[in-house]
């Protein structure tokens, strides 16, 4: 089986031709680390202090060119991040469908293997990007600090150089802790969501035999068990403090306190500034990201990443085994459920939804349509937790709006309304608050793929700064649409999120939602939706149906009518499924408004 060490090297050795160039471009970005002390130093002692300040000056005018060559650097390396991360991801994924895959055809019941396939291989793919750009950072940020210290003054890099090993050697030692620590955290997280998938696969025989509190109290246990290894795991922040301090400030104290000794030497005062500058803009900072990216993003990467291996590959069959043992298939947990749902505006007021029940499949593309009224934004905003039913549940891949915090829910479902948001703020902010630090790389793929390249041209690039003033109705929304399509939760809703837009443009972008993993659920605009969704529930005030578009058109007059049909045969559809078609999907099924 693969260790951490072995995929993680081999992945690089994929991807040499594109760490040669990021390499490159980091030493660019190091550029003015390296020559800050140095300038600064020639500037004070070569120029102010020698009553030369057009000297002085000079110097400074030199770092500010290297400042300008650092930040190309800077932008070149994280647009250089998707083509190492990207395909490491692809392959994880492929081994962990495998892995599953072998599992559910050898009999093993796997109820993790969904989060590991959603949150922990995103965890993996986001904490080897952030910590190949904190190694990275850390490699040429220190080591051209430390070259221009050398350069400045060999006696204070070995001053600065002896704390910051021993930081470092302090670190190294608290490793094997803090891989513990992240390592009971992932394993209680997957016990957890085991425990939460048994319990609301069964909430229904829970209920009728009124184990409701002994059930909530078993998994209520496997909350407390995570809450526990969680404050463990914060406890190893005082080990990253001390690091911090040893190998991040001490070498400040140690420097002043050797000023006068330095002097005698014959060290200017520029070049004793200059390498304080090479220490608190140098080394500290790059010490700092270095233990705080690794001791966060690091151990979640190598836990995680462990995880996976080995649960992700598939067991070889024993001699004389079938490969391929029968098993009863299982019935997936659905990405939306409700049951029994009544909402009304008002206690006196008749119920805009009365006990629905509906269940939409992981990876379902379901459009809702309906009449101007009949309550499909009110079902949106049901099924996105903004709104809370008077009677009835919703669950969320499982998880139960009603108790759910608004971080939960973003972790599951991006809801775009039919006003689009957007916020006085740069247009990458606007693009990615709800997935922050998304590489440029990404967000060009995914604009792209939405064919929405030319508007952010036209806006200016990521770094613009939007007014939502000057932008039309429909560039906010499809800047709102890329939003939620860089979003990692697996539910998008979009309730007449198109209305702005042509109908080309509505068609390219839901068509693109579609094939987009994850589950879609549409509130129809135009009815051109229905022909492009796998099915349709259709709202009637009345009743509630869920088919294809052609099965709805052979099974409801309201439908036919809301399409323009007409209302011929009325009777006969509401008595009986066509022939050749399947009646009604029983997940689809509504109970009447009225009995």
């Amino acid at each position: 089986m693969s260790t951490v060490g072995e995929v993680t090297r081999a992945a690089l050795r994929d991807r040499r031709a594109e760490l040669w160039r990021l390499a490159g471009w980091s030493l660019a970005e190091a550029l003015p680390g390296m020559l800050a002390g140095l300038l600064t130093a020639r500037a004070v002692d070569d120029g102010f202090l020698a009553g030369r300040p057009a000297t002085g000056l000079l110097w400074l005018g030199l770092l500010a060119v290297a400042v300008l060559v650092g930040a190309v650097g800077t932008n070149r390396a994280y647009a250089l991040l998707g083509d190492v991360v990207e395909p490491f991801r692809d392959d994880l994924l492929r081994r962990v469908v495998a892995g599953a895959l072998a599992g559910a055809t050898g009999g093993r019941d796997d109820d993790a293997a969904v989060a590991r396939l959603t949150h922990q291989v995103e965890m993996v793919r986001d904490t080897y990007a952030g910590l190949l750009m904190v190694v990275r950072g850390f490699l040429f940020a220190a080591g051209a600090a430390l070259v221009g210290l050398f350069s400045l003054a060999a006696p204070v890099a070995l001053l600065v150089t002896v704390p910051v090993l021993a930081g470092l050697g302090l670190f190294a030692a608290a490793l094997p802790a803090m891989v513990a620590r992240q390592r009971e955290y992932v394993l209680a997280d997957e016990d957890l969501g085991r425990v939460a998938v048994a319990a609301v696969t069964g909430h229904r025989d829970v209920t009728v035999s009124g184990a409701r509190d002994r059930v909530t109290g078993w998994v209520g246990g496997y909350v407390d068990a995570q809450a526990r290894v969680e404050r463990r795991l914060a406890t190893m922040a005082v080990t990253r403090g001390l690091t911090l301090a040893v190998g991040g400030w001490l070498p400040v104290p140690v420097v002043l306190l050797a000023t006068p000794w330095l002097v005698r030497q014959g060290l200017g005062p520029g070049a004793v500034l200059g390498a304080l500058v090479y220490v608190v803009r140098g080394v500290q900072p790059a010490l700092h990201a270095l233990v705080q990216g690794v001791a966060a993003g690091g151990l979640r990467f190598a836990v995680t990443l462990d995880r996976l291996l080995r649960t992700g590959t598939p067991t070889p069959a024993t001699a004389g085994t079938p490969a391929i043992a029968p098993v009863t298939p299982r019935t997936p947990a659905p990405a939306l459920s409700l049951r029994g749902v009544t909402f009304r505006y008002g206690p006196h007021a008749d119920p805009v939804l009365d006990r629905l029940d509906l269940d939409v499949p992981a990876g379902d593309h379901l459009v809702i349509v309906g009449a101007s009224g009949i309550g499909k934004s009110t079902l949106a905003g049901l099924i996105a937790g903004v709104l809370h039913p008077q009677a009835g549940t919703i669950h969320l891949d499982g998880m139960p709006v009603a108790d759910a915090t608004p971080s939960k829910l973003a972790d599951r479902r991006v809801l775009i309304p039919q006003e689009a948001y957007v916020f006085t703020g740069t247009l990458r902010d606007n693009l990615t608050y709800l997935h922050p630090d998304l590489p440029d790389a990404a967000l060009a793929r995914a604009a792209a793929r939405l064919g929405l390249t030319g508007l952010l041209a036209r806006l200016g690039g990521y770094d613009a700064t939007l007014r939502p003033a000057g932008l039309s109705a429909g560039e906010r929304q499809q800047l709102a649409l890329l939003r939620a399509w860089l979003s990692p939760a697996p539910l998008t809703i979009l309730d007449e999120a198109t209305c702005h837009l042509d109908p080309a443009t509505e068609a390219r972008l839901e068509t693109a939602f579609a094939e987009r993993p994850g589950t879609l659920v549409v509130i129809a605009h135009r009815l051109s939706s229905a022909l492009r969704a796998r099915r349709v529930l259709l709202l009637d005030g009345r009743t509630a149906l869920v088919d294809s578009h052609q099965g709805l058109l052979d099974r409801s007059a309201a439908y036919r009518e809301l399409v323009g049909y007409g209302t011929a045969g009325t009777d006969e559809v509401r008595s009986s499924p066509p022939r050749g078609r399947s009646a009604p999907l029983p997940a689809g099924y509504a109970h009447p408004s009225s009995p």
